[in-house]
């Protein structure tokens, strides 16, 4: 009886496997070969890095310190002007190689929201260490109507809320084009509205954010840093703002080769200890 059972819970887990493989097999057949081609599923590129990657990826990458402040310059000069960093606080630029003289210098040089004492209206004053970097906007109506009723994004989490989010950020700032005229010979309908900017890296290939790095030398690096090319600045503004949604991703790469290698040791410490506690019962048997 009870081998009875056990073949039929048997035989009705194998049909549940099959009848999930079977779903399975049909929602990718309807989601491939069969199913309409639209212009972003044929002409929707997959982001990639800069040459040569970013030197914190893989298990032993890195933060490159001159990196990550070429890439802050670039977002203070370029980037701040629609898009805000509202979750990093300026006293965090400490942790790029910033003395704290320097990151008291780069507060003051922004304008954060204050209060007049004398009056007290809205007013704005230079920032301290301690605040977030200011929005440019002083509300989402005001940065839509500023930017073809498109709401910039905030950039503090961008690389984590994007797949594959340094590589996206590179290639969507690299990836602007003109539409290939092949494109709108397979799909005529899909001409890039006017005001709007085709991108094969974005989801839907036409985003209201024009070109923001259009030049090479666009920004200026001091001296002992690589030519400022748009490849270049774009490399260096996604590895800032990776910093900026991840700063404890390389400490968490160093923890986690700890918690490895102590893990390893106490295996090894596990398996000595068994040999030496069942060698005696091993011995007694032999006898």
């Amino acid at each position: 009886m009870i081998r009875l059972i056990s073949i039929v819970i048997g035989l009705g887990f194998t049909l549940v496997v099959l009848i999930a493989f079977g779903t399975g097999l049909a929602n990718v057949i309807s989601d491939g070969q069969f199913k309409e081609a639209t212009v972003e599923s044929v002409f929707h590129e997959h982001a990639h890095g800069p040459e040569g990657g970013f030197s914190f990826e893989g298990a032993l990458g890195t933060w490159d310190k001159q990196q990550l402040q070429r890439g802050y310059q670039v977002y203070k000069e370029v980037c701040s002007a629609c898009h805000s960093l509202n979750y990093v606080a300026i006293r965090d630029l400490g942790q790029l190689g910033y003395s704290e003289a320097q990151v008291k210098a780069e507060a003051a040089s922004w304008q954060v929201p204050g209060i007049d004492p004398a009056t007290g209206e809205a007013t704005t004053r230079p920032g301290l260490p301690t605040d977030h970097f200011p929005s440019p906007y002083p509300n989402n109506v005001a940065a839509a109507a500023a930017n073809n009723n498109a709401v910039p994004p905030d950039l503090s989490l961008i690389t984590k809320a994007r797949h594959n989010g340094p590589n996206y950020v590179y290639s969507l700032l690299t990836g602007f084009e003109e539409q290939p005229a092949e494109l709108l010979e397979q799909f005529p309908d899909a001409k890039t509205p006017a005001g709007l900017y085709f991108n094969p890296y974005f989801a839907n290939l036409n985003l209201a954010m024009a070109p923001p790095l259009n030049s090479d030398g666009q920004v200026t690096y001091a001296e002992g840093n690589p030519e400022p090319t748009i490849s270049q600045m774009s490399a260096d503004v996604a590895a800032f703002l990776t910093w900026t949604a991840e700063p404890k991703l390389v400490k968490r790469k160093q923890t986690g080769w700890a918690v490895l290698g102590f893990l390893l040791f106490a295996t090894v410490l596990a398996y000595l200890s068994k040999i030496q506690v069942w060698s005696s019962l091993k011995k007694r048997d032999d006898d």
